[in-house]
């Protein structure tokens, strides 16, 4: 991932085969807030797993697993990125689907970049 564009890592991270029919995924298309519910849960469920694994599960991490879960299973979703300029820089990052954060968007943080 290094040395390369976010905007192209988050392109890879959204393309690859959907799963194949399984209960609930077309009807999850055709309802918006059926939708936007499947995509909430699973925000929570990719919060709760990574925070568990020997691996970096910082804000970067969880929203680049979330947008490629949420890609595999065709629902459209944003990667923002928010920085704090004071009293200390910060960055943070978050995925929304249909304007509504999926991950903790953090207090305080201004839009930086939404891919």
């Amino acid at each position: 991932m290094r040395g390369q564009r976010l905007e192209d890592v988050v392109a890879r991270l959204r393309e690859g085969q959907r799963p194949g029919p399984s209960p609930g995924i077309e009807a999850a298309a055709e309802d918006p807030a059926v939708q936007h519910l499947g995509a909430l849960r699973l925000g929570r469920a990719v919060s709760r797993t990574v925070r568990l694994l020997p691996t970096d599960s910082r804000c970067l991490v969880r929203s680049l697993v979330l947008t490629r879960l949420l890609g595999r299973r065709g629902v459209p979703s944003s990667l923002v990125i928010g920085v704090l300029s004071e009293p200390q820089f910060a960055a943070h990052a978050w995925v929304e689907h249909g304007g509504a954060p999926l991950l903790s968007p953090g207090t305080g943080f201004q839009r930086l970049v939404e891919v």
